[in-house]
């Protein structure tokens, strides 16, 4: 009997690549556009196992689990690299194999980095804001050059060390903090040095670190404060890595800088990305 996978909240843009797999492994994969949660769960009734990727918790109780044991289900693949949505100690105990994708492109999102550095550097959301408004004075939008600014990367991993490198090519100085040793090929690219450091005298701070409960909250109030009053903030790690309560404070002080954004914890992403909409054009969001 052919091995029957469904697939939840599912893009139109990603059927391509699913049809695609299907083609070359010959395993049968339906697709729902719904996501994955208590009243959605009976859809997976009758496969072997479950593929999803969302951002918003899949559920806060067992029950899901057990359903899914119930029903004969033996995996639940992620098509993220984050599983922070999940319940690992309840997937273990109902039988569950959990999968993730490995890693993304490092070099993809080091360009995201670049993208976002540049839009805030260069004004782009005040630029956009003002023309929006038939206002062309580009009064107090004075941008610098990459040259003259100082990156600091919290994590120098596949991605970090992508990111150092292209800022280190544009002529930036980086800076880069790791919990693993220096690392020899990126000599000459960047200076390792303490977070303490970064986050006092970086232009820009871009973290990207890998979530665990160790890493819960590794940004929050402190570190917020030490950012210059100029300095742009950048997260394109999990959301939770970040103390969100005090990322809105942060940005709703005055006196504390602004801040590019792109991961933020499931339960109050729609009230900050909101907050920034009205109140923080500096800001990018996702």
């Amino acid at each position: 009997m052919m091995t029957k996978i469904l697939a939840y909240h599912v893009r139109d843009d990603e059927q391509p690549f699913i049809d695609e797999w299907v083609r070359e492994h010959h395993i049968q994969v339906d697709s729902v556009t719904e996501e994955l949660h208590d009243d959605t769960v009976a859809l997976a009734k009758g496969y072997d196992g479950v593929d999803f990727k969302q951002r918003s918790l899949i559920t806060d109780k067992p029950d899901l689990y057990e359903k899914l044991h119930a029903y004969g289900i033996s995996q639940l693949s992620a098509r993220s690299a984050g599983i922070d949505t999940l319940n690992l100690d309840w997937a273990k105990a109902n039988g569950i194999r959990v999968s993730n994708v490995p890693s993304y492109s490092p070099r993809a999102v080091a360009e995201l980095v670049l993208t976002q550095a540049m839009q805030l550097i260069r004004h782009i959301p005040e630029f956009r804001a003002r023309f929006q408004d038939n206002n062309y004075v580009v009064d107090g939008l004075r941008s610098r050059e990459l040259s003259e600014l100082t990156i600091g990367i919290i994590g120098v991993g596949r991605i970090g060390s992508a990111v150092a490198r292209i800022f280190h090519a544009l002529g930036a100085t980086v800076l880069g903090n790791d919990i693993t040793k220096p690392r020899e090929d990126l000599k000459g690219v960047l200076r390792y040095t303490t977070k303490d450091e970064i986050y006092r005298i970086a232009d820009v701070v871009t973290v990207h670190v890998y979530y665990s409960e160790k890493n819960h909250h590794l940004v929050g109030k402190d570190e917020f404060a030490k950012l210059k009053p100029s300095a742009f903030f950048i997260n394109d790690s999990r959301g939770h890595v970040i103390d969100t309560v005090a990322f809105r404070d942060a940005l709703l002080d005055t006196s504390l800088p602004v801040a590019g954004w792109t991961s933020l914890k499931t339960k109050p992403r729609y009230l900050i990305k909101s907050l920034l909409m009205k109140h923080l054009c500096r800001c990018i969001t996702n």
